[in-house]
């Protein structure tokens, strides 16, 4: 039998219920001290947006992260870039992208000109007391999630069969074929009624003819650049290309997208290679997505104008693809099939930062028992005392800054 039809009314036309300034400001303030990589950034947008704000159900939230696990780019830069559309229309997910984005890239564009006054990088103990507030964060986030997504034995136990798969073989596309497994495995082990309207969907301000526009923009500048910069030739056309293509191509996003930008910047000449191993270091002690990492190496090339294009390239796709795609989702959610799937991909999400937490977020932070305990402490401060995220982030890197002082 086939599936069911979606409901009559669909978001994709829902008018915005927020400001542009509110979005702002909120994605601005975590912008500021989201430490600890994408992972760590989904962990943070639930708490404020979810929990704290309440501008989305739970299950919406879960159903929107896989989404975007799904698609190529930075998937927390995704996330906030639809919650911004979903709260104030495209204005909001401009809004959303710059306040989140523009305090990082800013910060490594400065570092790139020779203009912050970081000297040798940030004071020993800092970095390290920001990592163990990433472990205290993706712990939250792997817990509240797992939580709602893994209710049940079968589902507890995908989680924890995605997690083994991921970490037996590390890569983006053991990530991809561990989500299309789990949506196959979903498809036969909860296949559920049809969805009625339960509220937890994610209202859309994008008609269906912006969103076709939007793909089609995308295939366009995908195989399109590639020939413009060959037959016109000039950094910024170049550099637009090889930034648009890195974004467009990339799955898993953070750290994977790094090897793509060296292939890139560093035989062209645009960065020699201990530049690029300099901007890569001063990225980990900036908050926000790692794909600012392109506005430090836009401003090694070509300076301020180098970041903006090199910026505008690497998160150009992310925009089109979620304009693109997410109007149909939230018809699509709602079919058995379809929710079914989700179901079986929810869990695995959960499994992919279950395996995050492991590696690289615990292997890399914690080296000893006061690491551990440090972690814990973040931990409990934030799961008991609801203590907010910032002030657990600046207490902790305070907290490593002064270890190393006094050991």
């Amino acid at each position: 039998m086939p599936d069911a039809a979606p409901a009559p009314t669909s978001p994709s036309s829902a008018p915005p219920r927020g400001s542009v300034a509110e979005v702002f400001l909120a994605f601005l303030r975590l912008g500021l001290v989201s430490f600890g990589g994408p992972v760590a950034h989904l962990g943070y947008f639930r708490e404020a947006f979810v929990e704290r704000r309440r501008w989305l159900s739970a299950q919406a939230y879960a159903d929107l992260v896989a989404l975007c696990q799904f698609l190529p780019g930075p998937a927390s830069s995704q996330v906030g870039i639809a919650l911004g559309l979903s709260r104030a229309g495209v204005p909001g997910a401009l809004a959303a992208w710059a306040g989140f984005t523009l305090p990082s890239a800013i910060a490594l564009a400065l570092f790139a000109l020779g203009i912050a006054a970081w000297g040798g990088g940030p004071a020993p103990g800092l970095l390290q007391g920001l990592e163990l507030a990433a472990v205290a964060v993706v712990a939250l986030a792997v817990w509240a999630m797992g939580r709602t997504l893994c209710p049940d034995a079968p589902r507890a136990t995908l989680a924890a069969a995605a997690a083994a798969a991921t970490l037996a073989w590390p890569g983006p596309m053991a990530q991809v074929g561990v989500i299309v497994l789990a949506a196959a495995l979903g498809l036969l082990l909860f296949r559920q009624p049809a969805a009625e309207d339960s509220g937890h969907e994610l209202p859309v301000s994008v008609g269906r003819g912006l969103a076709l526009a939007s793909l089609a923009l995308f295939a366009a500048l995908l195989f399109g650049l590639p020939l413009l910069a060959a037959a016109r030739p000039g950094w910024a056309i170049e550099m637009l290309d090889a930034f648009y293509r890195s974004g467009a191509l990339v799955f898993g996003g953070g750290h994977v997208v790094l090897p793509l930008l060296q292939a890139e910047v560093v035989p062209t000449g645009w960065v020699g290679a201990e530049d690029f191993l300099a901007g890569y270091g001063a990225a980990q002690a900036v908050p926000g997505p790692l794909f600012t990492f392109a506005s430090y190496l836009g401003a090694v090339a070509h300076g301020w104008a180098g970041a903006a294009v090199a910026l505008i390239g690497i998160f150009l796709p992310s925009f089109l693809l979620v304009f693109g795609v997410l109007p149909f989702w939230e018809g699509l959610r709602r079919r058995p099939g379809a929710r079914a799937a989700l179901a079986g991909v929810n869990a695995a999400v959960v499994g992919l930062l279950l395996a995050a937490l492991y590696d690289p977020v615990w292997t890399g932070a914690v080296r000893g028992p006061g690491d551990f305990a440090q972690a814990l402490g973040a931990f409990v401060a934030l799961a008991w005392w609801r203590a907010p995220p910032w002030a657990v982030v600046l207490g902790s890197a305070l907290l490593g800054w002064l270890r190393v002082a006094w050991a």
